[in-house]
């Protein structure tokens, strides 16, 4: 297996850690559960429980993680090398792991600016101690539920200046938001924020069209239950649905698509975002990019 195209190039798996504390390792986390699906190390048995389970009733649960980073990948690169974004807010940026968003900037604009932002206690800790001594990315404390404190403490960072484009990434975040906590909402009071010519990416668990696409749609709705079971959280939202985030700014070829159809790298390269899911999934989980007029 090559670096880029397989968990191996993520952190290796099973080495012990003293957890950071005010830790409830009784509930899978998200960023854990995500963590141990690329390969990570940052993961409890509730959250190995959690991911296996979800692969067991949808064999390739591991892809979607998978592919998902690849789109974000594949992202940032198209927003700093073909549309001169510097400056980048990354929600719900999880744990750690090389091919990050700050370093995929930093290959074509190595002054790029890099906010992250998450609540969850162990990526805050793993993500400062990693980031020290890199004044151009910074990580915050903020909740997606609360988009005012987001945009606040990423002007108090000093890395954001919302007077210029900004990178807005929301890979894999929206899906973990039920419909009462209206992500559409908090999605535009975000973008409303920026200035024109900034970009959204977004990433999205899909349910396929059940009349188009049966057995896609029944794997869906298989592991939508598995996920709010298990973590509480996962919606496998309709093509519409997940479109209605992008509100009235301009989408960017391909528009929204499965993620593999986003842009794809061809099979010989090596680099980040080159990875593909295989066939059997990659109708379930898809996104785009769009540009703030």
């Amino acid at each position: 297996m090559t670096r880029f195209d397989s968990p191996k190039f993520l952190k290796n798996a099973g080495k012990r850690y003293n957890p950071p504390p005010n830790i409830d390792m009784t509930k899978p986390s998200i960023a854990r559960v995500y963590s141990y699906y690329l390969g990570g190390k940052d993961h409890f048995e509730v959250d190995r429980t959690m991911a296996d389970h979800a692969e067991e009733v949808v064999p390739g649960t591991t892809e979607l993680a998978l592919g998902n980073r690849a789109f974000v990948q594949r992202a940032v690169r198209y927003l700093s090398a073909e549309r001169g974004i510097d400056q980048f807010l990354d929600i719900g940026s999880g744990l750690p792991s090389d091919g990050n968003v700050h370093e995929i900037a930093h290959e074509d604009a190595p002054h790029a600016h890099v906010v992250y932002v998450d609540n969850d206690p162990i990526v805050l800790a793993h993500a400062r101690a990693l980031l020290t001594g890199d004044s151009s990315t910074v990580v915050i404390t903020a909740d997606l539920l609360r988009p005012q404190e987001v945009l606040h403490e990423a002007e108090k960072s000093g890395l954001i200046d919302f007077g210029r484009p900004v990178g807005l990434i929301l890979g894999g975040i929206l899906h973990h938001l039920h419909d009462r906590e209206e992500p559409r909402r908090l999605t535009r009071e975000l973008c409303d924020a920026l200035a024109p010519g900034s970009h959204l990416a977004i990433s999205h668990f899909h349910r396929p069209d059940s009349t188009q696409f049966p057995s896609d749609a029944l794997r869906a709705e298989h592991l939508e239950k598995a996920f709010l079971q298990k973590l509480g959280t996962g919606r496998w939202r309709t093509h519409e649905e997940i479109a209605s985030y992008f509100g009235d700014w301009t989408l960017v070829e391909p528009g929204m698509v499965p993620l593999n159809e986003w842009r794809p790298l061809p099979l010989s390269t090596r680099v980040p975002g080159s990875y593909r899911m295989p066939q059997r999934n990659c109708k379930l989980i898809a996104g785009g990019i769009a540009r703030k007029p």
